[in-house]
């Protein structure tokens, strides 16, 4: 099991937490003091209040949480964020409303979840050319529906 050791800001009020035995991933929550209103198609960035340090050959991924998604539109700009192992600001949740209401961010709501996740550098190698595939440069829709 690897170890994230955890900074909580001054503006921090919960922490990450697993909410069931067999959770990928942990809740983030806002630190934010006022609550945030986010009107359609408008993003912004939330603070998390917290700043992490990954064992070496690590990587935290942020992702929306399914239910703010399906039932009112909040997603991540960019879909899944990675916070790389040297990286040592404040964790920030970039949210887009995707969704045609407004919703409002609450004062330590849960808006993400961040999962650790072993990674690994690969060492590149400049080829003339690549092996054949049956799928070959097929992409977008080529495997079918």
């Amino acid at each position: 099991m690897t170890v994230l050791k955890i900074e909580k800001l001054p503006h921090n009020k919960v922490l990450p937490e697993y909410k069931t035995e067999g959770a990928a991933g942990m809740d983030l929550c806002a630190a934010i003091e006022e609550p945030i209103e986010l009107k359609p198609l408008e993003r912004t960035l939330i603070p998390t209040g917290l700043k992490i340090e990954l064992e070496h050959g690590y990587e935290a991924q942020i992702r929306p949480r399914s239910g703010m998604s399906i039932k009112h539109g909040i997603t991540l700009i960019n879909c899944v964020g990675t916070i790389d192992e040297d990286y040592r600001g404040e964790v920030c949740v970039p949210v887009v409303n995707i969704s045609n209401e407004t919703y409002v961010i609450q004062p330590q709501e849960r808006i993400a979840q961040m999962i650790i996740a072993r990674v690994e550098q690969a060492e590149i190698e400049v080829v003339a050319e690549l092996t054949e595939t049956v799928r070959g440069a097929g992409g977008f829709g080529s495997t079918g529906k």
